[in-house]
């Protein structure tokens, strides 16, 4: 997912009068056993194959569980529905079903409950914004063609062979495909979401430890304990109360005073005091989000052997460390890969990747951008949206850096975008004068979900239209590779392509970070930087 997509809601006020918990218990805006929770309107309805943002997220996190589910701790796709899913060549696939699992409104979870979401999800018609995660399954060009009609309602490689057990035929080899589906798009879905859209739409019934209970749009969510949930993975409190806040700020204060019990995006202006504020209730882990500078390759001035070196004393001009101490206060880390570390070495993380490109040398960055005839434009322009205080502040920093390794106080300025849709707009419309902000989220830990959406020819978060046959013709090699060891280390070869022509610049991988309130306990939060709200015990 995009970064971006997936970014902390911290702009601007609290729309969110909070009244009901004013009593500074944090208890009164859900009673006894209920916990309360910093959290932002969703962008989009909360059907799984339409949210791709963390606020959404975190709500069908809680009340939906697919054939896979990534461990809390380790990140790892572990089997939750799927009794087995069978395959002898990476393209075909047997899934079966466990038995004894419901919806929370007592519908049985079928084989087709997985195949009618998945089709729903894929269909150019209801222009879900996951449609493309069923791209590897065999006729998702016909039920979403690039261009044209839709000439089919349904994906020819899935097939209902009976009531648990339902086939997967994909247009490619994809050894891994069997990881990926714990990623929300791929949740089952119950008849009322297709008999009664509307209705479901306005109160999503699934089959999580909790089940929604009211939602308040620009207020709040309730969500309650769902006592008759099968899953080993049950609720230990009685409810989640998710608040609305557009200010991170006010959130944190409210943990302080006593009114919220759990915020979890401290902001970087309270990172020198949380851990004497919070007597030890913070939580500061890796995650597998990436903060990258992107490049309009569109724009032919970017697209050059020279362009590559200036890309790369780019990169040596930007002080990682400095920044990700003085600014985030060891809340990021400086990156030296295009991956994530929570990815470990088994699955494809290669500390240390980026060498000396991504030291910092103001000498050699000269050099390079010297050689390589200079910034495209004469001024280095860093796009990013406005509404999210953060990023301002880290643009900034790294603009400082650079004008300092080039001895030029205006070699780099940033560009700020008021709103984040107006920022996404004008990166759908190549607009983009130069590098922008690119972050990313991991929507599953799989090191082909950091290079392949984002650096394949044509691929759905391939910003910059980067174009690289090499780098392509590895990625079709490693996912077509059925030894999990070589396909990773294909992987790791494409990876050295986006290194040797600098395709990103990245800056620093991303922890989680969050504060709570003595009411709590067992707080964590997983890879994904997301609370594991289930685990929490209140009281």
């Amino acid at each position: 997912m995009r970064g971006a997509g997936h970014a902390r809601w911290v702009a601007g006020a609290v729309v969110l009068a909070l009244a009901a918990t004013a009593c500074g218990s944090g208890a009164g805006a859900g009673g006894a056993g209920v916990l309360t929770s910093s959290w932002g309107d969703p962008q989009n309805p909360l059907e799984p194959a339409n949210t791709n943002e963390v606020q959404g997220g975190k709500v069908l996190d809680m009340i939906f569980r697919g054939l896979k589910r990534y461990d809390p701790r380790t990140g790892r796709a572990k089997d939750m529905l799927a009794q087995s899913i069978e395959t002898a060549d990476s393209k075909n696939f047997t899934v079966r079903v466990r038995d004894g699992w419901t919806f929370s409104n007592g519908e049985k979870v079928t084989a087709k409950s997985f195949v009618d979401a998945w089709n729903y999800g894929a269909s150019l018609r209801n222009n879900q914004k996951n449609a493309y995660f069923f791209g590897y399954i065999e006729g998702y060009d016909k039920v979403h063609p690039d261009t044209g009609k839709q000439t089919a309602d349904t994906l020819s490689g899935l097939r209902v062979t009976g009531p648990l057990t339902f086939t997967v035929r994909l247009g490619q080899k994809f050894s891994s495909f069997p990881d990926t589906l714990g990623y929300v798009a791929f949740a089952p879905l119950p008849r009322a979401f297709f008999t009664d859209h509307a209705a479901w739409v306005s109160k999503p019934v699934g089959n999580g430890p909790y089940r929604i209970r009211s939602y308040t749009k620009g207020s709040a969510m309730a969500l309650e304990k769902w006592a008759a949930y099968p899953g080993r993975d049950r609720a230990r409190n009685e409810g989640v109360s998710l608040l609305v806040y557009t200010d991170n700020n006010t959130a944190y204060t409210d943990v302080l005073a006593g009114n919220l019990d759990l915020v979890d995006d401290v902001p970087a202006t309270q990172l020198k005091n949380v851990r004497t504020d919070l007597d030890g209730r913070y939580i500061n882990t890796p995650a597998g989000i990436l903060q990258t500078l992107a490049f309009p390759f569109y724009d032919p001035r970017w697209n050059t052997d020279g362009a590559r070196k200036v890309r790369t004393g780019l990169s040596m001009a930007i002080n990682r460390a400095q920044i990700t101490r003085t600014l985030f206060r060891g809340t990021r880390t400086p990156a030296t890969d295009w991956t994530s570390p929570v990815l470990g070495p088994k699955g494809g993380y290669q500390s240390g990747l980026c060498g000396h490109a991504c030291d910092y040398d103001p000498a050699g960055a000269r050099k390079l951008i010297q050689e390589g005839g200079g910034v495209p434009g004469g001024q280095l322009k860093i796009t990013y949206n406005a509404d999210s205080g953060s990023h301002k502040q880290w643009v900034d920093a790294v603009c400082n850096s650079i004008n300092n390794a080039l001895g030029n106080d205006r070699a780099c300025v940033g560009n700020p975008i008021g709103t984040f849709a107006d920022f996404r707009n004008q990166i759908a419309r190549h607009k983009m004068p130069g590098p922008f902000r690119a972050g990313w989220q991991m929507d599953y830990p799989l090191i082909q979900n950091f290079l392949q959406p984002l650096y394949y020819t044509g691929a759905s978060s391939n910003d910059g239209t980067w174009s690289n046959r090499q780098f392509d013709r590895l990625v079709d090699r490693a996912n077509a590779e059925t030894d999990t060891a070589r396909s990773v280390a294909l992987f790791q070869q494409a990876e050295g392509v986006v290194r040797d022509n600098m395709a990103a610049i990245p800056l620093w991988y991303q922890n989680g970070s969050a504060g709570y309130s003595a009411r709590l306990s067992h707080v964590a939060l997983n890879p994904f930087s997301v609370p594991v709200y289930n685990e929490i015990k209140v009281g």
